[in-house]
């Protein structure tokens, strides 16, 4: 019995089903779209709790248009997260069928795990980097030589502000399903990523420099997280093949743990 539908296909009928699951994928985004702009000052008042819990009680905007532009992206903004389990379920049906049976239970858990390790980086974006990021941030107001320095935000910048952290720490958090998948496919090893770990800490600095704003406090508070998680994929990679050693000297065969 075979484990993978090999019959050939023509490029038309791959073409048609990669258009209607791009279709679906669409209609699912637009439909969120519109609910989430029906509710869009709503959640964005959620998004401003960070910054009120700071202090700060005031935003501002001086283009005419800002307001209703970050409301359009704020129904945006939250029509991603609603459309996106939907999205990678439409992306799996897509890629499955070339999939052998052994690589669909291999890669499935991974995908599975997926939206719950993002809103894992995405709530600790929310309760606990933006508060400490907007404390340190805030701070700098005050009497400066004589002249009253006062923040007053934009909401347009604060929204780039808010899904910058919230994006940026729940695709951070990914980084455990990355690096499995990729032990699992061959294509790192175990004794590698223990061998790079001051390469990790590197690596880490760079991508918090780029998905944080530009200072320190916003970009510790990524960077200390994420090499966390990388410690935490060595870890989870250990106990998956402590468990299959104990599988394989169960069943009879012999297999290395590293």
């Amino acid at each position: 019995m075979k484990d993978i539908d090999d019959t050939k296909q023509p490029l038309l009928d791959h073409l048609i089903e990669l258009r209607r699951r791009l279709l679906w994928s669409l209609a699912t985004l637009v439909l969120c779209f519109f609910v989430c702009f029906y509710f869009a000052r709503d959640i964005f008042a959620v998004l401003v709790q960070p910054l009120l819990k700071a202090g700060q009680g005031k935003l501002i905007y001086t283009d005419v248009f800002e307001a209703f532009f970050t409301q359009v992206k704020v129904a945006l903004f939250a029509a991603l997260m609603l459309a996106f389990p939907v999205i990678a379920t439409q992306l799996w049906r897509f890629v499955a069928p070339g999939l052998y049976v052994k690589e669909k239970k291999a890669f499935l858990p991974f995908l599975l795990m997926t939206p719950f390790f993002f809103a894992g980086g995405a709530c600790f974006a929310y309760f606990a980097a933006m508060p400490w990021a907007l404390h340190f941030l805030l701070s700098y107001q005050g009497n400066i030589g004589g002249i009253q320095q006062e923040a007053l935000p934009g909401v347009g910048n604060y929204l780039n502000f808010c899904t910058r952290f919230i994006f940026g720490f729940g695709a951070a958090f990914l980084l455990p399903i990355l690096l499995m998948i990729l032990e699992r496919a061959g294509i790192v090893t175990l004794e590698q990523l223990g061998k790079s770990r001051r390469y990790a800490i590197v690596g880490s600095a760079a991508v918090a420099a780029v998905l944080t704003p530009p200072d320190v406090v916003s970009m510790l508070l990524l960077l200390i997280p994420l090499y966390g998680l990388y410690e935490f994929a060595i870890l989870a990679i250990r106990i998956t093949h402590w468990s299959a050693a104990r599988k394989a000297a169960r069943s009879g065969n012999v297999v290395d743990v590293p």
